[in-house]
């Protein structure tokens, strides 16, 4: 069942244009993050989708019922939308579950409250105040709050965006955890790519307004449909490229040319966790290259190559590589091989 339907929604701001033809659907249970950098429109999405913005061109409905259309906007508290804002948004003179339980009927209030914060586990912190919880408590409380008057989705606006790094990577798939325990429909924005794929089933892409790329992570960063989307994910090396008959060539070999790529120059993007150091990888792309420089970067090592007649290049690996002046042999993993037709950058 689609809890979510944006179809051609378009929002202005003066001559801004925010949000430009958006259509995608989100089904019961599913987390789909709203990505892309800062003045894309996903948050103005985001409000759209919550009734906080009246709504200009296109229909928004919730479990199959329109909520907007011009000249028509469900008010929000109809809506049966959640909302956890970037900084909570906790009332610092209420208790914790007084916090919770605002806006609860009185009847049913304690005993919600009560069962809400069973849930994300802070019963024992029912009686504190907000200044005297942790940053990932606060958050907590924040989606119990929520969660309390059973919405049938949730909205999360950069929810994590006032965390470190540390706590933040915890919170993050902790709530990921609460959230796929009670089978919750979020729509949470972002502008961290890594967050939107530690936490969606699916990654909705934004620029300029569009809707650039929509689907599980495994499409949109193996996958990009144009080198925004590409680069957008994290840094790549760029191999220039020709197309030719059937095949493509490039300064480290041949690859055979896709479906549907025409003749011509080419976008190939290599990602440097797909630059194989020794030999592994597909030898018909592969090279000697010399090692100019590595560095520990925690998790892995950043490597940078050089080498006579080729482009430079940056690897990532888990093993230690050889020290600087060494020579070694690169090739690419092809699942890590991306390639569009030049001058397909995603406007």
């Amino acid at each position: 069942m689609t809890t979510l339907s944006f179809q051609n929604v378009s929002h202005r701001f003066g001559d801004f244009q925010a949000v430009d033809a958006l259509s995608l659907e989100m089904a019961e249970g599913e987390i789909v993050c709203l990505l892309g950098p800062s003045g894309c429109g996903k948050t103005t999405s985001l409000r759209l989708a919550a009734g906080l913005e009246t709504l200009q061109e296109g229909r928004i409905s919730i479990d199959g019922q329109t909520v907007a259309e011009p000249g028509f906007s469900a008010p929000p508290e109809t809506r049966r939308i959640g909302m956890v804002f970037q900084d909570y948004a906790l009332f610092p003179h209420l208790s914790v579950a007084d916090n919770v339980g605002f806006g609860l009927p009185a009847a049913s209030r304690k005993a919600r409250v009560a069962e809400v914060l069973a849930r994300v586990g802070l019963q024992e912190r029912a009686g504190v105040f907000p200044h005297q919880l942790s940053g990932g408590e606060q958050q907590r409380v924040a989606l119990a709050r929520a969660l309390a008057p059973a919405p049938r989705l949730m909205l999360m606006d950069e929810p994590f965006a006032n965390l470190d790094v540390t706590l933040r990577n915890a919170v993050r798939d902790e709530t990921l955890a609460l959230l796929k325990r009670l089978g919750a429909t979020v729509m949470l924005v972002t502008h961290d790519p890594e967050e939107a794929m530690r936490m969606a089933d699916r990654i909705a892409v934004m620029r300029a307004g569009k809707l650039v790329q929509f689907g599980p992570a495994t499409d949109v960063y193996l996958k990009p449909v144009n080198r925004f989307m590409a680069t957008f994910f994290g840094a790549a090396n760029d191999i220039p490229a020709m197309a030719e008959g059937d095949r493509i060539t490039t300064a480290f070999g041949v690859l055979p040319q896709p479906d549907g790529m025409r003749s011509g120059p080419v976008e190939m993007l290599v990602r440097p966790e797909g630059v194989m150091l020794g030999g592994q990888g597909n030898e018909d792309l592969s090279a000697e290259m010399t090692v100019a420089d590595i560095r520990l970067i925690g998790p892995y090592w950043r490597v940078k190559l050089t080498g006579a007649g080729l482009p430079n290049l940056r690897a990532r690996t888990i093993h230690r590589p050889p020290p600087p002046g060494n020579t070694v042999r690169v090739a690419f993993d092809p699942e890590r091989v991306i390639l569009f037709p030049s001058g397909t950058d995603g406007l």
